[in-house]
């Protein structure tokens, strides 16, 4: 039945996702997705009749496509490195120390992992057995204390 699925719908499904991502290999990924989702899901799909196994791919793709761009800018948020230039020159080396075992709950150990040691949140997660959501929360939560600390 996914055979049938995938001649049927295909490159319509490609030339739909193109649309809204402008770029032929993502909207060939997204596509994929979409039909290895369809795989996982071949009972429900089976129950559909052929328009509703169209919307489903169709809201698939969609959703497949959403995932990836709220993860992308999730990722480009937690990548930026705070301005610690500037602030290098005014601080030495054990005010650092001092100022990230200040932080709270862990988040001075996760910004020095991910900073310093450039380990991504994933990584730390799996480290400290934490999910890699929680990571990137509380590397936000360090950035604000930082500045914080910083400003006064």
């Amino acid at each position: 039945m996914i055979e049938e699925l995938y001649a049927k719908y295909h490159t319509e499904l490609v030339k739909w996702c193109l649309g809204m991502t402008q770029n032929q290999r993502t909207a060939e990924d997204i596509t994929h997705e979409a039909f290895l989702r369809a795989i996982q899901n071949e009972m429900l799909l089976a129950s559909l009749n052929d328009k509703q196994q169209r919307a489903w791919l169709y809201r698939t793709a969609k959703n497949a496509y959403i995932d990836r761009v709220r993860h992308a800018s999730h990722e480009a948020a937690v990548n930026e490195l705070p301005e610690t230039q500037r602030f290098c020159e005014e601080f030495n080396a054990l005010e650092w120390k001092e100022l990230l075992a200040s932080l709270p709950d862990m988040e001075g150990v996760i910004f020095s992992m991910r900073y310093l040691d450039g380990l991504s949140s994933n990584r730390i997660g799996e480290i400290l057995s934490l999910p890699a959501g929680t990571v990137r929360f509380k590397l936000s939560m360090a950035r604000k204390h930082l500045r914080e600390a910083l400003k006064k």
